[in-house]
């Protein structure tokens, strides 16, 4: 076997680091996660939270948690308090937990040395006037008149920016780059602005705050960072992120850039995903149509199924869209593995067996897993009067060869329990089915038929005297449109109205009466179910995570 044979391949950043150890740049791994602390982590969340954490497991290193608090208007402690539950659920642990907001005196200090080294300046353009004069990439931009200001009155004008003694908006710091760059991050960019806001962390003590290309390298430089990981929307900021430490002569942080996760069917903008919040298109940030990993969680997601999606969406440095099929196709690997098996009658169809004795009980043995013997059996109340569901009968199949479930003089096989025949059934005004009757054959039990019938049909099933009331809310896609990043329209034009049904009534096996929230389940047929935490002592809600297979695909075509 070659010395490579067998061993698994290595994405572009794990090539990088195992290269730059060999070569001894870099001895040791350490990552960041940077969240902004300005709403709910989401699913492309959930990918630089994987890769960051991931890199520093399997190379030894360490990840810190670092909160880039610089826009305090937006931040709040429920923030905090989410993203941290998020990764923690996720199954990773920070080796520190930093700010942004820990390094602004620090920030400052180095903000007044480049002002010293006539690198920065203090300018009194309006934004409007500061964004007109950069001009666009193919043309030069204009200098500020207030570029060649003196270090002096650069540096009293900051200080007094720090004092509180201008209004907001009045003044900002700019560096001092280059406004012919074709980077048009390097035209000169704003890296303080006056904001008379409390801070969540430092209050009121600074009416000033960097802004994030200024605060986010440095604060890499401080933790020593060696592998600086984000993604490619800030390839073009990285030539600035070097700039600044180049200048500053601290230590050399590099920055790498990977493809941003794209899903199908999808909104991850923050500020979109709190108009849905705040407007009421969703009940909030952890709504299970929302794609927050809160929302992924009380849907039913587990950490296990997310972290093998990205694994098998992988590391690229192209972005391109993932079908949200694979998504669905991790959580249905992972709860087919993990959920127990139960009946559950949605649309609920009475059967009355009639030559079954009245007020009889026979338990039947119903396997809780068939791919995990531990997992056990349960024991299931069968009686003369059960629930099925309302569309395992037709009274005229339009294809009755192809038709295997019940109608007029027709076997199914009730799983784990006996063979019924239709005999006859009831109907309302409206000419609709009511009530079915039925017969069972005694020499058909499940694990005991003596009969040598064979059918092709069999349902699951409720004893009506047994049964659970619960709340089955069935989720869908929150969007109708898959690539969400190219409509030109406003993104509430596709949402999707039947993203959400409620059925009240559905009727559930016994077994589920003691059912908790988070408990999961496969309702047999129908698909996987997580109880949800509005339920109560008199109220079982369940949300279903998916169905068992794609039925988007075949209601789409």
């Amino acid at each position: 076997m070659s010395e490579n044979e067998g061993r698994e391949s290595l994405n572009f950043i794990e090539q990088k680091i195992e290269s730059e150890m060999a070569a001894g740049v870099n001895n040791f791994v350490q990552t960041r996660f940077p969240p902004h602390p300005n709403g709910y982590l989401h699913i492309g969340h959930a990918k630089a939270i994987v890769i960051n954490f991931g890199l520093a497991e399997k190379y030894g290193g360490k990840c810190n948690l670092r909160f880039d608090d610089t826009n305090p208007e937006r931040e709040s402690q429920e923030y905090i308090d989410a993203i941290k539950r998020d990764i923690k659920w996720l199954g990773y642990e920070w080796d520190k937990e930093l700010y942004a907001s820990d390094y602004f005196q620090q920030l400052y200090e180095w903000a007044i040395k480049l002002i010293e080294k006539g690198k920065a300046y203090v300018d009194d353009l309006s934004a409007e006037e500061i964004s007109r004069d950069r001009k666009t990439p193919s043309q030069p931009g204009v200098e500020s008149p207030n570029r060649n200001r003196s270090i002096e009155e650069n540096l009293n004008l900051f200080k007094g920016m720090r004092n509180g003694d201008f209004e907001e908006g009045s003044l900002v710091l700019r560096a001092k780059v280059d406004m012919t760059a074709p980077n048009m991050h390097m035209r000169d960019p704003i890296m303080y602005r006056i904001k008379k806001v409390k801070h969540h962390r430092t209050g009121d003590e600074w009416p000033i705050y960097p802004n994030y290309d200024f605060a986010h390298g440095q604060s890499d430089s401080v933790e020593n960072v060696t592998y600086s990981l984000c993604s490619l929307e800030f390839k073009d900021h990285r030539p600035l992120y070097d700039w600044f430490i180049d200048e500053l002569e601290i230590f050399p942080s590099k920055q790498t850039e990977f493809a941003r996760l794209n899903l199908g069917y999808t909104i991850v903008s923050k500020r979109k995903l709190l108009q849905l919040v705040e407007e009421g298109h969703v009940t909030g940030w952890d709504d299970p149509r929302m794609p927050t990993l809160s929302g992924f969680r009380r849907r039913g997601y587990t950490p296990e199924a997310l972290k093998n999606f990205v694994h098998k969406v992988g590391v690229a440095t192209r972005n391109s869209m993932t079908d949200v099929a694979l998504l669905e196709h991790s959580i249905r690997e992972d709860l087919n593995a993990k959920a127990n098996r139960v009946f559950g009658v949605q649309d609920p169809l009475k059967v009355v067996i009639t030559n079954w004795p009245e007020g009889k009980v026979e338990m039947m043995e119903g396997v809780n897993n068939p791919g995990d013997e531990s997992a056990g059996t349960r024991e299931m109340p069968f009686t003369r009067e059960l629930y099925i569901e309302q569309g395992d009968f037709l009274e005229n199949p339009p294809s009755p060869k192809k038709w295997y479930r019940l109608g007029p003089d027709r076997e199914v096989r009730l799983k784990f329990g006996y063979i019924i025949k239709c005999t006859g059934y009831e109907k309302d005004a409206d000419g609709n089915i009511t009530e079915l009757h039925c017969e069972y054959d005694p020499e058909t039990r499940s694990g005991q038929d003596t009969s040598g019938k064979k059918v092709k049909g069999t349902l699951g099933w409720v004893s009506a005297d047994h049964a659970v009331k619960g709340e089955l809310r069935l989720y869908d896609r929150l969007f109708v449109t898959e690539n969400l990043n190219e409509v030109e329209d406003d993104f509430l034009n596709h949402v999707n109205p039947d993203s959400l049904t409620v059925i009240e009534n559905a009727m559930l096996e016994p077994s589920l009466a003691n059912a908790k929230p988070s408990d999961q389940f496969q309702f047999e047929r129908q698909g996987y179910f997580i109880v949800d935490k509005d339920s109560g002592d008199d109220r079982l809600v369940l949300n279903r995570t998916v169905t068992l297979r794609d039925n988007w695909a075949k209601k789409n075509t």
